[in-house]
């Protein structure tokens, strides 16, 4: 893929472009697997890319539409000229910032793939450890019955839930959401992990819905908890292609969480959980507004893998 294979503009918010000499690539050289890899890493890493290698082995996959790992063994293919034409398209959008995942619709979340578009959040490796909770809590679960009712709240993409009703073969999950569109997704999810018989999706705000009335045994969220005045500080392909709305929760980060406390309290049987997903700059406030409602028992907040706070943990009081 040689420079002038490249778009001739780039848009305004991608760094400026490398130019790449034509003596770099062989004018008679064949375009090999092994080659256009080599050529995209360099060229998305000087774009701003923080994972060019990654990010240009998983657009070739899915232009030739093969495990990533099967690129090892193909170095020396050529690639022929209409794969090329997919692929440059790909790069050129993604260094322009646009996510990968959804530029090949697709993202593994504990290690199940899971659909996404422009309308749902891409799931991250951080929520894992909320679903991780889920899953620990409930197979050492202190209530007798042996239906476990479990509520997600503003579920996007539908991936918690899933991820919790593939694992929890007693588990029923309502999964909310405000988004028709996230819902759409997470419904294409539902369906390709066979969970549509114990996950419901409703849309609704928090848990206002007589369909999401409860009670439930727990209730988990990943909710917006960015701040407004956090979110310029996203990093670029966040802050212009992922949904505003399902990351920025108002000036404080905690807004949705305050309203959430009391709506998961009043659903809690005596004894059930809530759970929630924060980030490391909303904490305090996170913390406040669950502490602020008298039927919920605070708990120390769990951190993730790199030791920043992740789970808020509260209890419904009996």
């Amino acid at each position: 893929m040689p420079a002038e294979e490249m778009p001739a503009e780039t848009p305004r918010d991608t760094p400026p472009r490398d130019v790449v000499s034509r003596d770099a690539v062989p004018a008679d050289a064949e375009w090999t697997v092994g080659r256009l890899l080599t050529w995209t890493t360099g060229w998305l890493g000087r774009q701003g890319s923080e994972s060019p290698r990654l990010d240009a082995e998983v657009l070739l996959a899915h232009v030739r539409g093969c495990p990533r790992i099967k690129l090892y063994t193909a170095f020396d293919t050529p690639v022929g000229d209409a794969e090329r034409a997919v692929f440059r398209e790909l790069v050129r959008r993604r260094a322009a910032g646009e996510p990968v995942a959804y530029l090949v619709g697709s993202r593994e979340f504990f290690s199940l793939p899971f659909a996404v578009t422009g309308a749902v959040l891409v799931p991250r490796p951080e929520t894992e450890g909320l679903v991780v909770r889920a899953i620990d809590l409930c197979r050492g679960r202190e209530w007798p019955a042996a239906e476990i009712r479990i509520a997600d709240v503003g579920t996007g993409s539908g991936a918690i839930a899933v991820a919790i009703a593939t694992q929890l073969p007693a588990a029923r999950v309502v999964a909310t959401d405000v988004s028709a569109a996230a819902l759409d997704v997470a419904r294409r999810n539902v369906e390709r992990h066979g969970v549509g018989d114990r996950v419901e999706l409703v849309e609704c705000d928090l848990l206002d819905d007589p369909r999401a009335a409860g009670p439930f045994d727990l209730v988990v969220s990943n909710p917006p908890y960015v701040r407004d005045d956090e979110f310029a500080t996203l990093p670029r392909d966040v802050r212009l292609h992922e949904p505003r709305t399902a990351l920025v929760a108002g000036p404080t980060g905690a807004e949705i969480i305050r309203r959430l406390a009391p709506a998961a309290a009043e659903r809690l049987v005596p004894g059930g959980w809530l759970f929630v997903e924060i980030g490391p700059g909303v904490q305090q406030a996170a913390e406040a507004a669950v502490a602020a409602e008298p039927r919920l028992e605070p708990l120390p907040t769990l951190p993730d893998l790199a030791g920043l706070p992740r789970v808020l943990q509260a209890r419904r009081r009996a």
